[in-house]
C-alpha cells in the first residue's frame, strides 16, 4: 500500500515543475542540498552551494525556490513523503501479524532513513519550521504518528481514542528523540540508545493496546 502524499507538510514552489525535464531539474537541486546538508548541516547550506552541487545556475535555483529556506522545506516535505510511503507498506505488510511487530519493523524503517536517505539525519520538516510562518501546522513526528496510528488501528483494531493517540504521538516523540542521539555521532547509529529506544516504546504501549488483534 502506497502512503497518500501529505499535503500539509508540502510548501509552495516558485514554479510548479510541469514537464519531465522539469521533475528532474528539481530532483537533481534537492539531491544536491540534501548531500550538502549530511556533510554540513542545514544552517550552512546556501543557494550558491546547491547550485554549485548541482551543475546548475544560481537562477535556476530560484527558479524553483525564492531563498533557502524555501528549498529547505522543500527538501524536508519530501523526507517526510518517502519516509510516509515506507512505513505504510511495511506496517501493512503481510508478513507481521500483529502490531507490535509491524510497530517495531516500522522503526526500522525510520532507522534506515536516518542511515541511507541523504539529507534525513540533518533535516527534517520540523527543523525549519521556525524560521519562517511554518509552511505546516504540525511536525514531522506528529505527521508520522497520525499515519501510523491510522494503519496500525485499522489493520489490528487497535482503540482508538484521543488519549491513545496522544500516547502512541509521545512513544514516536520519546523513539525519534533517543534515535537522534543514536545519530548524533555515529552515521550508523548507538545500537545502544536504538535498542534503548525500541524497548521503551514498547513499555509505552504494550498494555495500551494489549489484546489487539488483526481486523476481520
Amino acid at each position: 500500500m502506497v502512503a497518500e502524499p501529505a499535503p500539509e507538510a508540502r510548501p509552495s514552489l516558485r514554479n510548479e515543475p510541469v514537464q519531465a525535464r522539469s521533475t528532474a531539474r528539481l530532483t537533481t537541486l534537492l539531491d544536491a542540498a540534501a548531500q550538502i546538508i549530511d556533510e554540513i548541516g542545514f544552517e550552512r547550506l546556501t543557494t550558491a552551494m546547491v547550485a554549485d552541487r548541482a551543475g546548475a545556475s544560481i537562477g535556476t535555483v530560484y527558479r524553483y525556490f525564492p531563498d533557502r529556506i524555501a528549498l529547505l522545506q522543500a527538501l524536508g516535505a519530501r523526507n517526510l513523503e518517502r519516509v510516509l510511503e515506507r512505513l505504510s507498506d511495511e506496517v501493512m505488510d503481510d508478513r507481521h501479524d500483529d502490531w507490535l511487530a509491524a510497530l517495531t519493523a516500522a522503526f526500522d524503517v525510520l532507522i534506515a532513513s536516518f542511515r541511507d536517505e541523504p539529507g534525513f539525519r540533518g533535516l527534517r520538516v520540523g527543523d525549519v519550521i521556525d524560521l519562517r510562518p511554518a509552511p505546516i501546522e504540525r511536525t514531522f513526528n506528529s505527521i508520522v504518528a497520525e499515519r501510523l496510528f491510522d494503519h496500525l488501528a485499522g489493520r489490528f483494531d487497535l482503540h482508538d481514542s484521543r488519549e491513545s493517540r496522544f500516547r502512541f504521538e509521545l512513544a514516536i516523540e520519546v523513539s525519534d528523540a533517543l534515535a537522534t542521539r543514536a545519530f548524533a555521532r555515529d552515521a550508523r547509529g548507538d545500537t545502544e540508545f536504538l535498542d534503548a529506544s525500541k524497548e521503551i516504546v514498547h513499555t509505552m504501549l504494550r498494555d495500551q493496546f494489549a489484546g489487539a488483534k488483526p481486523s476481520s
